[in-house]
């Protein structure tokens, strides 16, 4: 992995704002970044986190998307990163209004959305119910299935543990659900997910984003097959051969069941390919925006 130590590093010499919307009673953490060029007729790639994820978790894919070409949107949920904390369970249905309302709070009629873990889980879902408002969907080992509750208990454990202790040695425990090898957990990682989880020293917000990890929300906010297979609009399937919730040949049956799919497994990987495994994301992104981009003669 050719890994960028800082999300600064990443993104310095692009035009950028990071400011916050008002999205319903959400007060909204958002990046924009520029494309390289500045073209003002840019498509959008907006990015999704992971259960209790921020923006930074992009930090190894930010520039190449917008060295690409695209114009990028970051954000970070409710209940998530330094959006407004959360005083009740949150599930799918409320994370897919407040992205409604944030593309329509910035004026974002089509885009393309990536997302991983939750994130994938929330696209999945954002594609079946809104197809109009999107171009396609990267999914980036996609949460939201049933597949047993001991890794799940496993997450959890170590989650309310980073947030109730956090100390750096804690929240990198957490991080190593996600990152197969601990190498590339960078510093900066942990010390800005540190920060984020010593604003809920309760556990209570960590408690009410972590619902999903629940047996009854999660069965009722679950993704199926049924749900792969309705996805309408080209998808790029994202996989590890670490990933802890099936192996490399439940991820291609996964991308099989979508009608427009391409496959991507990505080694010495677990829970997030896009940051352990980013040249080859970022090589497999750009070029799958680029061949369904508007226009394209791909």
């Amino acid at each position: 992995m050719t890994a960028l130590s800082t999300f600064w590093e990443a993104i310095a010499d692009l035009p950028h704002v990071l400011h916050y919307v008002q999205v319903g009673p959400w007060r909204t953490r958002v990046l924009e970044i520029e494309p390289q060029g500045g073209s003002s007729t840019a498509e959008v790639v907006v990015l999704a986190n992971g259960t209790s994820g921020h923006i930074e978790a992009w930090t190894q894919n930010v520039r190449a998307l917008a060295v690409a070409g695209f114009r990028v949107v970051g954000y970070d949920y409710p209940g998530h990163g330094y959006t407004t904390l959360t005083d009740h369970d949150l599930e799918i249905p409320e994370y897919e209004q407040h992205l409604l309302g944030l593309l329509d709070t910035l004026g974002l009629d089509r885009v393309h959305l990536a997302g991983e873990s939750l994130g994938g889980w929330l696209a999945v879902k954002f594609a079946a119910h809104h197809p109009e408002r999107l171009r396609t969907v990267i999914l980036s080992a996609p949460g939201g299935r049933v597949v047993g509750e001991q890794k799940v208990d496993k997450a959890q454990s170590v989650s309310v543990q980073a947030v109730t202790e956090p100390t750096f040695e804690n929240v990198k425990k957490r991080l190593q659900v996600v990152i197969h090898d601990p190498e590339n957990i960078t510093d900066e990682l942990v010390k800005v997910r540190r920060a984020i989880y010593s604003q809920d020293p309760s556990g209570a917000n960590m408690a009410h984003v972590s619902a999903l990890r629940r047996p009854e929300p999660r069965w009722r906010n679950r993704v199926t097959d049924e749900d792969f297979a309705s996805i309408g609009v080209p998808a790029l399937f994202v996989w590890t051969d670490n990933e802890p919730t099936g192996d490399a040949e439940e991820g291609r049956r996964l991308a099989g069941l979508i009608p427009d799919n391409e496959f991507l497994l990505v080694e010495g990987a677990a829970h997030w390919p896009q940051w352990e495994g980013a040249d080859a994301f970022n090589a497999a992104a750009t070029a799958f925006l680029a061949r369904h981009s508007e226009g394209s003669d791909q």
